[in-house]
Order: structure tokens, then sequence, then C-alpha cells
């Protein structure tokens, strides 16, 4: 275990950088940290006062990208800490989590807004609606399929985004399961947690 710098960082989502470093966000105290592999530790400010980092996930820019969860931003930090915030065309959408997609683009999803967000390296931001009202999606993936795949917590179900915007959503057998983390697995499906159900889907 490595201590953070900062007391009570509430340390959060963390990812793998292409620089060879550990990335991590620090809700409560508005900072994006970063671990080297031998534990050394530094961490940089954000901008925006309580902008409540969430995920984050690596770009294929070579950048760190993240969710402002409190403040309808995304942000991006450079392998050298520079950060740069960009803001969500949506009020109040709530960003949550941010995964690098098949296309090149960083996707997220907008839990308070009920739409999948797209911004490409450019930073031109697009948002596509989800079909389904209130339905709060959470997780987010690359999948093998070239699409991106998403949980709607508040609704059990799974949706999948294309390149293009076009959603698709499968609805959980169990209801009420509440799926909430989702990653692509060795086998090719996408595989999620059912928060509510003590089940993996």
């Amino acid at each position: 275990e490595f201590q953070i710098p900062t007391i009570a960082a509430d340390p959060y989502y963390i990812t793998a950088g292409s620089d060879g470093n550990i990335w991590f966000s620090e809700y409560f105290r508005n900072k994006i940290g970063r671990i080297s592999m031998s534990g050394l530790v530094a961490e940089f400010p954000i901008t925006t006062s309580e902008s409540g980092p969430y995920g984050i996930a690596p770009g294929h820019d070579g950048n760190i990208w993240f969710a402002e969860n409190r403040m309808n931003k995304i942000g991006k930090i450079t392998p050298n800490g520079i950060i740069t915030e960009f803001q969500i065309p949506t009020n109040e959408s709530e960003p949550f989590a941010i995964a690098s997609g098949p296309d090149g683009n960083l996707w997220f999803t907008e839990s308070k807004g009920n739409k999948i967000g797209r911004i490409t390296p450019e930073v031109i931001i697009a948002e596509f609606s989800i079909p389904t009202n209130n339905s709060n999606p959470h997780g987010i993936t690359a999948g093998p399929d070239g699409n991106v795949w998403f949980t709607e917590m508040s609704v059990s179900k799974v949706g999948r985004i294309t390149p293009e915007g076009t959603i698709t959503e499968f609805l959980v057998p169990t209801d009420s399961s509440s799926p909430a983390g989702i990653t692509a697995g060795s086998d090719g499906n996408i595989w999620f947690t059912e928060y509510s159900n003590n089940k993996i889907g």
C-alpha cells in the first residue's frame, strides 16, 4: 500500500496510462493523482473547484481523460500533469464513467442527463439520448464488436451504442438488478455487475 499525500483524498476510480503510470481520481479533494510503479505519488489540482472527478480512462491520444461529476465537465490531463476542461452541453448531466472507444474517441455516461456522450481528441462533443427515460447510465466500456456498451442502473438494462450514435437496449433477465460496472471479456462477450442482485451478468 502507498499513502496519498493529501489527507482524506477519497480516491475512487483508477486506470493505467500509456506512460507506464497509474492514474486515479480524488473525488472530494478535487485532484487527479498519478502513481509510479515504485509508488511515487504526484497530485494535480483541477482548476474548477468541487468538480467531483469520478471516472477516469486513458485516451488514444496518450492523455488521461476524466469525468467531472459535480461540475458538468470532461477533463483531460497530459502525462506531465497539465489539465484542460471541457463543458458538456447538457446542464447538470452528471457525467459518471468514461472509456476509450474502439473509434479513437472517449465515451462517457451522463447519469442525470440520461445520455451517452462522445468527445473526440479534437474536443468535439456529441450527446445521444437513451430511449428509456431516467435510466441512470452508469458504467461504460469498449466492446470487441467496435461498439461501446453501458449499463442502465435504474431500469435493469444494458445498452449498446454504435460509433454513429445508434443505441440499442437489452433487458437484464432479473428485474431490479441494478447493473453497474461493465467490461469486455476475453471470450468476446460483455460482462457486468448486478449491484442489487448479487450476480454477475
